[in-house]
């Protein structure tokens, strides 16, 4: 395994904080215009609002899930902690790319709801139930995003598979290297 230098190691990891706290805050951005397009009466602050969730989604969310992901993966392959080495790393590579692939899923019916918005005015009751699978698929995606932050943070310890099957060869290495000098 080929490790980053530290100065190329430091900007990936930097992209990948950024990133990761973008999406967190564009989520955040648009789960306060999703209550709003649910409670709100006011036509006009209802059209806005999901006007709105359509630009803070494809704009500002979708890209920053991208680039998420990809530096995430590049974080993996050119770090010590690899992509399938530690559970945690893994774990968070599956949240990443699962919330990514949803999230183009749930920017179909967003787009919909914006262009219902645009063309008549939306009432109190009107297209209700996907109002608040709008809030509830905000706020999972903001739950997993902050699972994918304590992992980051605290690392829990344990090797997967392939991860001790690495470590075994690396300790037989070492080993051998150790009995050529002796």
């Amino acid at each position: 395994m080929k490790i980053m230098p530290p100065g190329v190691r430091k900007a990936a990891l930097t992209v990948h904080i950024l990133s990761s706290v973008g999406w967190l805050g564009a989520i955040a951005a648009f789960l306060v215009l999703a209550i709003s397009g649910l409670t709100s009466t006011d036509p006009q602050l209802v059209r806005a609002a999901y006007v709105g969730m359509n630009l803070i989604g494809w704009m500002m969310i979708f890209p920053l899930s991208l680039a998420s992901l990809i530096s995430g993966i590049v974080q993996g392959l050119g770090s010590v902690w690899g992509l399938f080495r530690h559970y945690w790393v893994l774990i968070k590579l599956i949240i990443t790319a699962l919330a990514t692939a949803l999230l183009l899923v749930h920017l179909q019916p967003v787009t919909a709801m914006a262009e219902m918005a645009v063309a008549a005015e939306l009432g109190p009751s009107d297209m209700n139930g996907m109002r608040i699978q709008l809030v509830a698929d905000a706020g999972a995606a903001i739950l997993a995003l902050l699972v994918t932050s304590i992992l980051s943070v605290y690392k829990p310890r344990g090797l997967t598979r392939h991860g001790q099957k690495v470590l075994d060869k690396q300790q037989a290495q070492t080993r051998s290297a150790k009995g050529a000098n002796a």
